[in-house]
């Protein structure tokens, strides 16, 4: 699950049992990523709190394809899996996100840069030009919304890396997304195998 020793959800006290508890409470399970963060529940606690100011700044659809372009882009399996999952739930279909992930899918011109944009952000943001926000500005984004982008992308390095450099896989419950869909979102360390 982990390079790492973690604390197990049934030995957790105090300040981990409450982190277990809430994120039980959202997922129905407790998720190898919240393990992971065992050992330091307060940085969850800050990283969901910039999360949330992050996303609460873009529209569903453009904030989860900003970050998938930057999990992509970073060869994040887990974080693939997770963000594409919410678009073929709230968004598209699987199909559809299965097609984003190969070629762009129905994705209008807009997207498809804005996507590059936070690819862009997360692999060489040293690169990032004013040619490259002048494109997005070309395609009606606001400065603000630029900023929002490039604060996904860069979010999503924070927690795809620390969660990879602890060799954490993608839990198990991904096996039952659509085979087609996980392929395509499998794009770094493969999901933790079944328990059965």
């Amino acid at each position: 699950m982990a390079y790492i020793q973690t604390i197990a959800p049934d030995a957790a006290q105090g300040p981990v049992r409450q982190m277990y508890e809430g994120v039980r409470g959202r997922f129905g399970f407790v998720p190898n990523w919240a393990q992971a963060f065992s050992l330091r529940p307060a940085v969850l606690e800050g990283w969901t709190g910039l999360l949330k100011s992050i996303s609460s700044n873009l529209p569903v659809r453009t904030y989860e394809l900003a970050t998938l372009a930057a999990a992509r882009a970073i060869r994040s399996s887990y974080c693939s899996l997770a963000h594409g999952s919410v678009l073929a739930d709230k968004v598209f279909d699987a199909p559809t996100v299965t097609a984003i992930m190969k070629d762009g899918g129905p994705l209008e011109p807009r997207e498809r840069a804005m996507m590059a944009f936070a690819e862009k952000v997360a692999v060489s943001a040293d690169r990032v030009t004013e040619a490259d926000v002048e494109g997005l500005r070309a395609h009606g984004y606001r400065d603000e919304e630029i900023f929002d982008v490039a604060a996904a992308a860069a979010a999503r390095c924070f927690f795809a890396k620390l969660v990879d450099a602890l060799g954490v896989q993608a839990d198990a419950a991904f096996h039952r997304l659509d085979p087609a869909m996980r392929e395509a979102l499998t794009v770094g360390r493969p999901v933790a195998p079944r328990a059965d």
